[in-house]
């Protein structure tokens, strides 16, 4: 018995020893990315105590286990702050409010998507992380502007905002994820 729970301490001394920085950063990233935007989606009056001692636990979650659950775990909890920041607080949507919410959620999922790629003792090209994070710049972009313009032109700008569309919009994505993961299952 003793000899077992050596050899697991010993295993986990060499595992940590051999972490390596790059893949490091990019969990710190997701750490900080998915705390933003629970700063930037929740109300200011619950961000205090422990309700704060909550979300960043939640936001090292994703950090740590980034294949597993915890990247959708934290972006269902930050669509729910912005929820309750819009409806029980009655804060008004902000443009620039709700397309740093999102950007900040892409970039929480894609660079769970790299970290669940970088094993924690990965040598990695700075290259490819700056690659990688020029790509979700340009979707952000792109989709930003795409988003204005199609608002501008449906003439939906300003303080007009659906609380359906917000909840049809979770539908819809959780529905995709679902019917994915399904059919990832079934292969």
């Amino acid at each position: 018995m003793i000899d077992v729970v050596t050899g697991r301490a010993r295993a986990a001394k060499n595992a940590v020893a051999r972490v390596s920085v790059a893949p490091m950063l990019v969990r710190v990233g997701i750490f900080v990315i998915v705390f933003a935007g629970f700063a930037l989606a929740f109300p200011a009056e619950v961000l205090s105590g422990r309700p704060l001692l909550f979300l960043s636990a939640a936001a090292l979650l994703p950090a740590f286990g980034p294949r597993r659950i915890w990247a959708t775990f934290t972006a269902l909890v930050t669509v729910g702050g912005w929820l309750l920041a819009t409806d029980g607080y009655g804060r008004p949507v902000a443009l620039w409010r709700l397309l740093a919410v999102a950007a900040l959620l892409y970039l929480g999922h894609t660079l769970c998507a790299l970290a669940a790629l970088l094993p924690y003792d990965a040598v990695v090209d700075p290259e490819l992380i700056t690659r990688w994070l020029l790509r979700a710049a340009a979707v952000l972009l792109g989709s930003a502007v795409l988003g204005v313009l199609l608002l501008q032109a449906a003439g939906m700008g300003g303080d007009s905002g659906y609380q359906w569309v917000t909840l049809l919009g979770l539908v819809v994505a959780v529905g995709t994820a679902g019917l994915l993961g399904w059919l990832l299952r079934r292969r």
